[in-house]
Order: C-alpha cells, then sequence, then structure tokens
C-alpha cells in the first residue's frame, strides 16, 4: 500500500469521523501513520493504523472534563486528546512518543500546533524512556514461547523475569508511600527447589509502612511471574495465526528504539537502516522447523538488553522531563484555545 493509497482512504468516506466527530474536526493537530507502515516493517497483509492528536475543546480545559481520546476500531484509529497525549510523553510512552519520530511524509495532517509539538518533542526525553521502553519491550518478551527460557536456561529465564519486576517497581516511589532505597532487595541466588537451579528472592526491610501500599505492591510484582506462566498459551495463539515472528520483531525494534533516545536522544521511527534484520525476524528466519524461537534470537536479546543498561547508566539525558517547560508550553496552546486564538 503505497503512501497515496493511504491519504486516499483517509480521504474517503470510512474516515469521515476524522472531519465530523465533536472531539475532532478542526481540533486536529496531527494525523499520522501507526504500526508497521510507520515502523517500515509492512508487508502486503499489513493493516492500516492511524495515530493522532487534537486539541481539547475550551469546555474541557476550564471545567476539567476528562476527555482522554477517541478510537475506531474498525479503522485502527486512535486521536489522543492534547492534555491526555502530553501526559503519556512525559513518561515517555512507546505508543506516543514513537508519533514524534515519524518520517515527515508520514504526517497526513499537521497544523502550526502540531508543528509547535514536534519541535518541542526534545523535552520529552529523559531515562524514563528505559523503563518505558524496557516494559513494553518485557511484555513482546512475554509473548514468546516459554520453551525459549528453557534454550537458553532457566536462570535466564528467572533474569528476564526479575527485569520485568524491576521495571514495574521503577516508578513505586512515586505512586506509594516512600521508603529507603535499601529496604526492598531483589536478586537471584541458588534454589533450594528441586525443580529450579535458581530463583528470585527479595529483602524486605520496612517499618511502619502502610499495609495496602505494600499489598499493591507485592500484587503488581505477583501479577509479572503469574504472567510468565501464561506465556505458552499466548505464543500458541501466536503461532497458529503466523504472528509470533511479528512479536519477536517488534521486541527487537522496541530495543533499537530506546538505545537512539538515550544514547543520540533521538526519536527514530521508521528503521530504515535494520529494516533488513527487521524484516527477517518477522519472515520467520528466527523460527526453527517447529515454529519456535531459535537460541541465537535470544543471544540478540540478552545482547540488546546488556546494551540498554549500559546506555541508561551512561545517558546524558536527565532522570525525568522538563516540566516545567512542558508545563508552560501546555499552557500556551490551552490559552489559546480558551482565548478562541486556535
Amino acid at each position: 500500500m503505497d503512501l497515496q493509497t493511504i491519504k486516499n482512504m483517509v480521504s474517503s468516506e470510512e474516515y469521515n469521523f476524522l472531519r465530523n466527530n465533536d472531539h475532532l474536526g478542526d481540533r486536529i493537530i496531527l494525523i499520522g501513520l501507526g504500526g508497521s507502515h510507520a515502523y517500515g516493517t509492512n508487508n502486503e497483509t499489513s493493516d492500516l493504523d492511524v495515530r493522532g492528536c487534537a486539541l481539547n475543546s475550551k469546555e474541557e480545559i476550564l471545567t476539567n472534563q476528562h476527555y482522554e481520546q477517541f478510537v475506531d476500531e474498525k479503522t485502527d484509529t486512535t486521536v489522543y486528546a492534547f492534555n491526555k497525549l502530553i501526559s503519556l510523553l512525559c513518561n515517555c510512552n512507546p505508543n506516543t512518543i514513537e508519533m514524534l519520530g515519524i518520517k515527515p511524509e508520514h504526517y497526513l495532517f499537521l497544523s502550526p500546533v502540531g508543528q509547535e509539538l514536534l519541535h518541542n518533542k526534545d523535552l520529552f526525553l529523559s531515562k524514563k524512556a528505559a523503563q518505558a521502553f524496557g516494559g513494553y519491550a518485557t511484555a513482546q518478551l512475554r509473548r514468546l514461547d516459554n520453551k525459549a527460557a528453557r534454550l537458553v536456561g532457566q536462570s535466564q529465564q528467572e533474569q528476564h523475569i526479575l527485569n520485568s519486576i524491576r521495571n514495574v517497581g521503577a516508578d513505586f516511589k512515586e505512586r506509594y508511600f516512600e521508603y529507603p532505597d535499601d529496604a526492598i532487595k531483589l536478586y537471584i541466588d541458588k534454589s533450594d527447589r528441586e525443580d529450579m537451579d535458581s530463583e528470585i528472592y527479595m529483602d524486605v526491610h520496612l517499618t511502619r509502612y502502610p499495609l495496602r501500599d505494600y499489598k499493591s505492591m507485592w500484587s503488581e510484582m505477583h501479577n509479572v511471574v503469574k504472567d510468565y506462566a501464561k506465556v505458552g498459551k499466548r505464543n500458541k495463539n501466536a503461532i497458529e495465526h503466523n504472528k509470533l515472528g511479528k512479536h519477536m520483531m517488534h521486541l527487537i525494534r522496541l530495543y533499537m528504539m530506546c538505545l537512539d533516545i538515550l544514547e543520540r536522544k533521538e526519536i527514530v521511527t521508521f528503521r530504515e537502516k535494520e529494516h533488513e534484520l527487521l524484516m527477517s525476524i518477522r519472515n520467520g528466519e528466527y523460527l526453527d522447523g517447529k515454529r519456535q524461537p531459535i537460541p541465537e534470537f535470544f543471544e540478540m536479546v540478552d545482547d540488546y538488553e546488556k546494551k540498554m543498561k549500559y546506555a541508561k547508566e551512561n545517558t546524558d539525558l536527565p532522570e525525568k522531563p522538563d516540566y516545567k517547560a512542558i508545563q508552560e508550553f501546555v499552557m500556551d496552546v490551552n490559552e489559546r484555545v480558551v482565548r478562541g486564538l486556535i
């Protein structure tokens, strides 16, 4: 599907909601390609994904109405409200930060305010990228068969699980009652169980800590462990629908994007340089005869995880985005909306 065909589709009656919906229409500041077309990994069977942003209305701004996004499932279109998008960008959410790094010709519509948003994209870059992309990469990894863990060893699987738990818990101090840095220690050690070589242990030293907060943190960590037990069923479905290679490709793509942010402070959504590798993964060249990932793929994953860890520890990016500058930008845009200037 070429770009002109895509533009014709978005201009058709099927996408009239972009022009007629009360939350969209003249409020739209950005419409662009999403998914495989944005990454450059599309093939003849790829669906069209459209992503965008629309300004909040005067009423929503003044009355603090909680409107977040418009979704049209039939056309795989998601248009975020401006204030919601800013919130997601501050956390370096992969699904939204990639909207700021697509190829210029992949923006199907871009208003002056949309241009301002792109001009200010560096404000959203921080070390939070490692946590955000790491979490999404882990989600992709969980989609792969637990046979993979056996290929690289049970201890390696425990390390993946521990990395997942650490990603989940990276912002616990922001969301729950604060605790000292050394109060909760997670680590891997030799297991006393006969069916495991090693396992995850935790040392906890908390005093007068709210029980409900601790329960919530424990539940989040427990859910990660429990989720890994469900991997086999997910993977069976992926194999049946020939999607395992696609999941594997997206895992590597997420690592690539995160490294660009941490090492070069760039958002690169279209993966032109790595196109051949990504398509070879998507097309099943890293699957064996039983449609399972081969050991070389997990060696690649381990290598990227090491690169991610090094990049996070050595990046020049700040711990958090420039909240003050972002707030000033948002206030300026919303003030112009309220005053009827845009």
